[in-house]
């Protein structure tokens, strides 16, 4: 249950933080952290299955790993009442020690894959000890954390200690290629104030028009610092990479998002595609704009993400009425009492996403029925073509078209959306990111629905099934233009969408 900001932060700019010389940064890092205990059991289908063998182990108050998320909020989850200097805080820094897991008592049977985006089992992970879910406080809690984390982020300079640079260019757009060997080149040049360990795409070590072999004929030393990265490598080495930078559009920016699931290093994302509500940087700019991030620092913007987690419908094996689904509720058996060690659904996938989670009817003729819940309520039932999750950074891409309403990305809110609902009546909502949403398919539904995460994974459900969707407890980390905080959102949408753009009304004369 963390999030890391990076391993190269380590320290914060600014006159009252006193001077860091390079060494300390070198030997230091940062982490966020959001672990209050959740051995809350709210209902059996949002717990795992069987009581894991091992725990992680995290030392009390987190003492010996003075965490980053810890330090700015002056500590007010590990010691409530005591009372530290905030500006001494913020520049607590956190060494090589990392929360360990006790593999001793483990088998093979304690390890899950959490991610399994191409029907291949990546790096085995720890079995999840607690339910995927806070409880509510503890969600309240946390998601306010975050948000007064993002505001003290705001309001700061972060001072970067990078050495391993992670460079995502747009995948299909060939003319990026030169640009992104123009930046590699730049990268590794002997001039640069550090010895910089770039990772490109792996396809690009055979791209004629990159010409790998050129760059190390060029610069020598580059032979060992010219690395390749592929979906795996960000998968399972997230902490490798202190800086990330993409070429492209948004949908470069959402493809990052989705290679580092968990853990997310700072993003600086230079304009060169379509749209830009999150490419803030002209790539015109981009050697000045690299050394005054690399040299004075970055202001780093955390955005929303949702947690959602596939969760599928377990058979009744000594019920024999469950042999036939349509015997069975999902409000019941989500809402409603259960029995002692009763679990009717088991988790499937967890996937973290930076714009929506889409629940339609895929293939399907008809339409899709879709049971809502928040929390421990339920809310309706839908009977449209689909249903649409969006987070404020997401309100300008599917929930937009389906008519959903804009949010600025620093809203603390979960956009709920209809997709052709029949019915006049179904207005879009906007509910707090405190709340845990639930979209499941009805034992009697006609036919099954299909999930999708940031457009990229689709996922059949079926009657019985359900996903979850709640805030994430690993933001993205998106680094913004200097003195642009507020205004650019409103100009991004004035830009691309012409927004209230009209023919000026003539005065009277």
């Amino acid at each position: 249950m963390a999030k890391d900001l990076g391993r190269s932060i380590s320290g914060v700019t600014g006159e009252s933080h006193g001077a860091i010389s390079d060494s300390e940064m070198q030997q230091n890092q940062l982490e966020v952290v959001f672990y209050p205990d959740s051995s809350h059991r709210r209902k059996s289908s949002l717990v795992t299955m069987e009581k894991p063998r091992f725990r992680p182990h995290f030392d009390q108050h987190d003492k010996s790993t003075a965490c980053y998320v810890h330090s700015l909020i002056a500590g007010e989850w590990a010691v409530p009442s005591g009372q530290v200097d905030e500006a001494q805080d913020v520049i607590r820094t956190l060494g090589d020690e990392e929360a360990t897991v006790d593999t001793k008592s483990s088998d093979q049977g304690d390890v899950v894959s959490v991610i399994d985006t191409d029907n291949k089992m990546l790096k085995p992970v720890p079995a999840i000890v607690e339910s995927r879910h806070l409880t509510k406080r503890q969600l309240s809690d946390m998601a306010w954390n975050v948000r007064k984390l993002s505001k003290k982020l705001g309001s700061i300079k972060l001072k970067l200690t990078v050495q391993n640079v992670f460079i995502v260019s747009k995948t299909h757009d060939e003319s990026l290629v030169s640009l992104t060997r123009k930046m590699t080149r730049w990268l590794l040049s002997k001039d640069r104030d550090a010895p910089y360990n770039v990772y490109v795409e792996r396809r690009l070590e055979t791209h004629p028009d990159f010409g790998a072999l050129q760059l190390v004929q060029e610069e020598p030393s580059a032979k060992s610092r010219l690395l390749y990265w592929d979906p795996k490598l960000a998968q399972e080495q997230p902490h490798l990479f202190d800086f990330v930078i993409t070429l492209g559009g948004d949908g470069t920016v959402l493809y990052t998002s989705w290679l580092f699931q968990r853990i997310v290093p700072p993003v600086l994302s230079f304009s060169l595609g379509s749209l830009g509500f999150m490419t803030k940087f002209d790539f015109a700019d981009h050697q000045k704009i690299l050394e005054n991030a690399f040299r004075e620092g970055v202001v780093v913007s955390l955005r929303l993400r949702f947690e959602c987690t596939i969760m599928r419908s377990k058979a009744r094996l000594k019920d024999p009425n469950s042999r036939t689904l349509t015997s069975r509720d999902l409000v019941e058996e989500l809402i409603g009492e259960e029995g002692e060690d009763t679990l009717t659904h088991t988790p499937d996938r967890v996937y973290e996403i930076l714009n929506d989670v889409v629940l339609d009817r895929g293939p399907n003729p008809t339409m899709s029925q879709i049971e809502l819940f928040g929390d421990d309520e339920h809310f309706t039932t839908l009977l449209a073509d689909g249903i649409c999750i969006a987070t404020p950074t997401g309100s300008t891409a599917y929930n937009l078209a389906a008519g959903g309403s804009l949010s600025h990305p620093e809203n603390p809110v979960i956009l709920v959306t209809a997709i052709c609902a029949h019915t006049l009546s179904f207005r879009p909502i906007i509910l707090p990111d405190t709340i845990v949403l639930r979209m499941g398919v009805p034992y009697d539904a006609r036919t099954s629905s299909w999930a999708s995460f940031d457009g990229r994974e689709r996922v059949e459900l079926h009657p019985g099934d359900y996903v979850t969707v709640s805030a994430s407890r690993y933001p993205f980390a998106n680094v913004l233009p200097q003195g642009r905080r507020g205004e650019d959102w409103v100009h991004s949408i004035s830009k691309t969408l012409n927004w209230n753009s009209r023919t000026k009304q003539k005065s009277f004369k």
